[in-house]
């Protein structure tokens, strides 16, 4: 697919699967937004896309998702940029950190994976939908099954617990990206909203695991798990709702496929309720 004159931005995109989707994206010649918190990083990635295509352009955007501060103010800068807006890819993630909160006092992988993302989409909500075929796609994990959405725990109140709080922020994305498109149809909007995981792949994501745990589990390249991703972003026959994921043994490793939400996911009161708290929390202006 040629993307010449589309615009997208990837969070996260200086590693793992956002590296290799921007790379991917400036390759079919799309203006790519790499949107990180550190500029070194971010740079020293846009370097080594450079050396393997010609491609599109790379831009770097300074982007703290732990801070809903700078989320307003990286969004306020593409508003005053771009015209348009074809591809949000909110792939950017914290993985079993040591117990920490974001900028706003939450949950570090809550407020980063989540409110963040949340935030992000809402400041931007105009200009996608002011671009026809623009898509939002949300990254969520194999890690949301059996999860649960604590509404007395998104700030720490309780002792931390890494793989839970991690389950409950991966939960929140799959949530946002369904009640999301739900939103997006019944209002007779034009944008879709997808979701996709990367099965088990290798990325420094995992820096805060276990290494014997690590050294078990039998991994792809990023650029394997990248391809559910780039499949929500690009396919045609792609559409909103869907959750994309690896098509092998239990989602971990293979083809992208359309993969399966846990039922945890699709409690309709649930999911108006965890909408409606992050919009005010927010204070976004999504119109539904």
């Amino acid at each position: 697919m040629e993307l010449t004159g589309k615009t997208a931005i990837i969070t996260g995109a200086n590693t793992g699967i956002g590296f290799e989707t921007a790379l991917d994206l400036y390759k079919k010649g799309a203006k790519v937004y790499v949107a990180c918190r550190n500029e070194e990083k971010a740079q020293d990635a846009m370097v080594r896309m450079k050396a393997q295509s010609d491609g599109g352009e790379l831009v770097y955007g300074h982007l703290d998702l732990a801070s809903l501060k700078s989320v307003k103010e990286f969004a306020d800068k593409i508003i005053e940029t771009e015209s348009s807006l074809d591809l949000l890819v909110n792939n950017a993630g914290v993985m079993i950190p040591p117990p920490s909160k974001s900028e706003d006092g939450y949950e570090l992988q809550f407020g980063v994976n989540f409110i963040g993302h949340f935030a992000l989409t809402g400041h931007l909500f105009n200009l996608l939908e002011s671009t026809k075929g623009a898509r939002v796609v949300t990254l969520s994990s194999i890690a949301h099954r059996g999860a649960r959405i604590d509404f007395e725990n998104f700030r720490l109140e309780k002792e931390y617990n890494n793989w839970r709080e991690y389950g409950q922020s991966k939960l929140a994305d799959i949530i946002f990206a369904l009640e999301f498109e739900k939103r997006l149809r019944k209002n007779g909007h034009q944008t879709i909203s997808l979701a996709a995981h990367p099965g088990f792949s290798k990325t420094d994501l995992q820096k805060y695991m276990d290494k014997d745990m690590l050294a078990s589990l039998e991994l792809m390249t990023a650029k394997e798990g990248a391809q559910p991703t780039l499949a929500a972003c690009l396919r045609e026959d792609a559409q909103g709702g869907q959750y994309w994921g690896p098509d092998g043994p239990d989602e971990q490793k293979g083809k992208p496929d359309i993969a399966k939400v846990d039922a945890v996911a699709l409690d309709e009161k649930l999911n108006t309720k965890l909408w409606d708290w992050a919009k005010k929390q927010t204070e976004v202006n999504f119109p539904f």
